[in-house]
């Protein structure tokens, strides 16, 4: 018996009747890009994976227990593309970026792999929509970014969302913040899984972001980032805030969210749904004003976020908001003899030429079989070439949706179709 293939473990086909949302998804990530000034950038699929160690960091589930890390013939170790954040840092960085005005606004669009758990809208390979602002520490243009994802998602239709924001300080408040987690935990190892007993000794920070259920509640009694925020960064965390509500976007304070990578500095923030939490978020992301520096380059801040697109399309199905219908054929070209096969042929390209959407019948089939086909793809008329029409150089025009029809010049054929025929 031969084997039937299936698509590997965590990987999706789109197909052809889902295409609408991602167009639609595309065209408005595209459009509000353009709006705030971000140009595209494509980096690609596969990097150094110390790229990913480094950037990332080394204690995060990302890089220790999801990243696709492969050798090279030439003996290289490199990793396909777990998140989008370090490889334009890293194309900033060798294509002399900083030499632009700043911040340089970038945004992306492409495939991330992660060997995760799958679940609904999360994948092994997915694809995430995301920018970066490199350049620029103002807490301004985290607002920037964050109004960016909000009207993305508003000019989607996709409401009953909730901006989960924290920050988590920098260099000079985080020890001290660090210390007091550390005394916090240091009575409930035994309460948390056993991967938070590992975090507990290499990243603290990382019990925060935990998914485990037994984890939760320990998490949650955990002190607060923002009472140990310095003057700077709590003063960076208040103009934010301020920026937001000048532009009419609601917050909550969520003193405990940190996101999963170890690049993020004061602010992190996520787009949850209201009644599924942060298991579902939609998307996310942070300020990282110290990967410039760890990736080789001078101290550059910078901010950015990633939205994956396949939860998105999940929250327009749940509230129903369907795309437009893929284009269905305006005409259908069929023949009745082997003779006019040519003809056919070459009359459906020339149609396409002039703009019309033109499918000319293959194979053997009869003219009543054609006449169905044409029906099943929704095509509004079928052209019908015989032996009378090949020797008379004219084309039976036939309407599908009450079968009228007339005999037209084969010349006439393109402009009586677009004429609203």
């Amino acid at each position: 018996m031969t084997r039937q293939y299936k698509a590997p473990r965590g990987t999706a086909d789109v197909l052809p009747e889902d295409q609408p949302y991602w167009d639609r998804i595309w065209e408005a990530a595209s459009r509000m890009c353009g709006l705030f000034g971000y140009r595209r950038i494509e980096t690609p699929q596969f990097e150094e994976a110390s790229l990913f160690t480094r950037g990332v960091g080394e204690v995060t589930d990302i890089v220790q227990k999801e990243m696709y890390v492969f050798e090279d013939r030439g003996g290289q170790q490199l990793a396909l593309r777990p998140e989008g954040t370090a490889p334009v840092c890293r194309a900033y960085l060798e294509h002399g970026m900083h030499n632009l005005p700043q911040p340089v606004r970038l945004w992306y669009w492409c495939p991330i792999f992660r060997y995760d758990r799958p679940q609904a809208g999360r994948y092994r390979q997915h694809t995430q929509f995301g920018c970066e602002a490199i350049g620029e520490a103002d807490a301004s243009v985290d607002a920037e970014v964050i109004e960016l994802l909000f009207r993305t998602y508003e000019e989607l239709g996709i409401q009953g969302l909730t901006l989960h924001l924290n920050s988590i300080g920098d260099g000079e408040c985080r020890p001290r913040y660090l210390d007091a987690l550390r005394a916090y935990y240091a009575d409930k190892l035994k309460q948390v899984c056993n991967d938070c007993e590992g975090r507990y000794r290499r990243n603290p920070l990382r019990l925060l972001d935990c998914k485990q259920e037994r984890c939760q509640p320990v998490i949650a009694g955990a002190p607060p980032f923002t009472d140990y925020l310095c003057d700077a960064c709590a003063d960076h965390f208040s103009r934010l805030q301020s920026y937001l509500e000048d532009v009419g976007i609601a917050y909550v304070i969520n003193p405990r969210l940190v996101r999963g990578l170890d690049y993020y500095t004061r602010t992190v923030f996520e787009f949850q749904p209201r009644a599924e939490g942060a298991q579902s978020t939609v998307g996310g992301g942070g300020r990282y004003d110290g990967l410039i520096e760890q990736l080789g380059g001078r101290p550059t801040p910078g901010i950015g976020w990633a939205t994956g697109i396949e939860r998105i399309v999940l929250n327009l199905k749940r509230i129903d908001e369907q795309p437009e219908e893929p284009r269905c054929p305006r005409v259908f070209v069929a023949f009745q003899t082997p003779d006019a096969r040519s003809l056919a042929f070459r009359l459906a390209s020339d149609l396409r030429r002039e703009g019309i959407a033109a499918v000319v019948a293959a194979g053997e089939r009869s003219l009543k079989a054609q006449m169905r086909h044409a029906d099943a793809l929704g095509a509004a008329y079928a052209a019908i070439i015989g032996q009378r029409e090949l020797k008379e150089g004219t084309v039976t025009l036939r309407r599908l949706a009450d079968g009228d029809q007339e005999t037209v010049r084969l010349g006439d054929v393109a402009g009586r179709l677009g004429t609203g025929a």
